[in-house]
């Protein structure tokens, strides 16, 4: 009997928008950097993106795609509850069709090493695991790891106080990736002594018995009756001692008189009580594994994080912002120095102070005006060394480095008074070339001594974007001017000649050459009720979990998610007009 593929399912999610890979045009009067270099390790290329995450993803895939090794993500937790900052509170299978959306394009962002963290509550944190799984793949789910964001039980709850989110993690490809050791502390050190003057330096002890109900071990145990590891042994004090029922020592009667004999076996300061095995500080790793519970006094909490914004904008304080400590948990986890970083839902921008602060690169994407009067501010702080609070001691901050603001660039194309799709008038020849570049799969590069050469796919194959219309003679020398095992992919306003009479020129005319590849003029996928295209009957809620087969996979939605033309807002949504 075949197996049938779990998935969830929900009203438009066969729908998907034609993302326009728009350029990104920098503001060198918005890019701010130190004064002077502070060490070797300064990173000045880190990039704030200022304009719809969807569509600033699309516009980093060519540049990034394979290049980012760690993703972290604070999307909208979709709670019916309106935020100052953003409004939180979609119906879920607009919610959901908008985050496949992205993870999709984070996904390929992701080098094979990389792995995704996502902070959500209860509230979508279980249908976005599902959908998780099917975007990575279920194979590649490494934990819901358990944050602990209050400390205070809520007295006005109707329920029960929630006092936790969740951080899911995935990895881009479970079978390489592996987390790295957090740093030792030196609580975790303090638990290691010397009360008996071992010459191997101080030491703790753990149980020296295993169980014999699971495993192997314990499947062996109830076929036979029989274990190597029971037997009596004899304490220095003469006590005689087996193991408790379900249970068997650490090691056979032979290894057992080899870890005594070269004093590995503590039995209390008297010699009478029950062996443990003793583990040696100077044996165990440089790091302590990661466990799945995270409690605020590790990493902080809500409280914590709005103490720490509330320095940088102390009249309008974010409303939803994570504390460092908790990005730098992740950091330290996810990623080495020098490594890409990106956070395609800035908030506070609480991921690139973390990231700047611990010597990774990073990339931000921030629609919401906070992005110049929260991420800003708080930047230049750290950058010039006046930041003292977060995780600036733990890091040994002392400033440096910088980073390149970017905006959006327009739609390419805009309709003309009779409705024909023409160039956008904001275009210049520069923004033009690169961006018909960035629609045909070319590389913008231009040549300072080739004015035909604006960018390449291969080592042969280039791209020439004009606005002239190019007769017969300029083709002809442009064929001369290329090599005879090159080619070159000539993007014109029109052209006067027989297209097929040059061997190593490809001809295409803009705009007409882009028109399908694209929805053009549509500015704003925000996870934001008003901007979001309804479609026309009512949005009912997803089905949790469908067993779904190929005759039916396409039957779960009537009419697209971004093609209708009809707007609604959900019963549910608390919206600012």
């Amino acid at each position: 009997m075949s197996k049938k593929k779990l998935e969830l399912t929900w009203i438009g999610k066969d729908a998907r928008p034609k993302l326009e890979p728009r350029i990104l045009l920098e503001d060198p009067n918005k890019s701010y950097h130190a004064k002077h270099r502070v060490s070797e390790a300064d990173c000045f290329d880190n990039r704030l993106i200022f304009g719809d995450n969807l569509l600033a993803l699309k516009a980093l895939e060519q540049e990034f795609a394979g290049k980012v090794k760690c993703v972290f993500i604070d999307p909208p937790y979709n709670t019916g509850s309106a935020f100052t900052h953003y409004d939180d509170g979609l119906e879920h299978s607009i919610w959901l069709g908008l985050m496949r959306d992205r993870l999709e394009i984070l996904r390929r962002l992701m080098s094979d090493d990389g792995s995704l963290w996502i902070t959500i509550d209860d509230n979508e944190a279980h249908y976005l695991k599902v959908l998780c799984d099917e975007v990575f793949g279920r194979a590649n789910f490494i934990s819901n790891v358990v944050w602990q964001k209050k400390f205070s039980p809520q007295a006005n709850s109707e329920w029960l106080s929630d006092s936790h989110d969740h951080v899911l993690v995935y990895a881009r490809n479970k079978e390489i990736w592996r987390p790295n050791l957090l740093p030792r502390t030196a609580d975790a050190d303090s638990r290691y002594s010397n009360p008996d003057n071992d010459p191997r330096g101080p030491w703790t002890s753990g149980d020296f018995t295993i169980s014999l109900t699971g495993g192997q071990r314990g499947a062996q145990f109830a076929k036979t009756g029989v274990s190597e590891n029971i037997f009596e042994l004899e304490t220095p004090s003469g006590r005689r001692l087996v193991p408790t029922r379900g249970r068997c020592w650490g090691a056979s009667p032979k290894r057992f008189e080899e870890l005594r004999a070269d004093n590995r076996i503590w039995f209390g300061e008297n010699g009478n009580n029950v062996p443990r095995i003793k583990r040696f500080l100077s044996e165990v790793q440089d790091g302590i594994v990661c466990q799945t519970v995270w409690l605020r006094t590790e990493v902080g909490d809500n409280q914590d994080a709005k103490r720490e914004v509330v320095r940088f904008n102390s009249e309008d304080i974010f409303s939803t912002p994570k504390p460092e400590k908790l990005l730098q948990r992740i950091l330290e986890l996810a990623t080495r120095r020098g490594d890409c970083v990106l956070d395609s839902f800035a908030g506070s921008g609480t991921t690139g102070a973390v990231a700047q602060k611990m010597g990774r690169s990073w990339i931000m994407v921030e629609l919401g005006e906070h992005c110049h009067t929260h991420i800003i501010p708080r930047l230049k702080k750290i950058i010039d060394g006046e930041d003292k609070g977060g995780v600036t001691e733990t890091t040994k901050w002392n400033g440096g480095g910088g980073f390149r603001y970017f905006s959006l660039a327009p739609s390419l194309l805009e309709k003309d008074r009779w409705g024909n799709w023409v160039v956008n008038k904001e275009y210049n020849a520069e923004m033009l070339t690169a961006a018909i570049c960035k629609l045909e799969g070319f590389t913008y590069s231009p040549s300072d001594t080739r004015y035909w050469q604006h960018g390449h796919s291969t080592e042969t194959d280039f791209i020439y974007v004009t606005t002239q219309t190019l007769n017969a003679d300029q083709l002809q020398a442009l064929s001369d001017d290329v090599s005879v095992s090159s080619s070159l992919l000539v993007c014109c306003s029109a052209f006067k000649a027989d297209a097929n009479r040059y061997p190593n020129l490809t001809l295409k005319k803009i705009p007409k050459m882009v028109l399908t590849k694209c929805e053009w003029g549509h500015d704003d996928y925000s996870l934001n009720v008003e901007n979001l295209p309804m479609q026309q009957q009512s949005a009912t809620e997803p089905v949790p979990l469908k067993r779904a087969s190929s005759a039916n996979a396409s039957q779960t939605a009537q009419g697209g998610l971004f093609d209708a033309t009809t707007r609604a807002t959900p019963a549910n949504a608390d919206v600012k007009p």
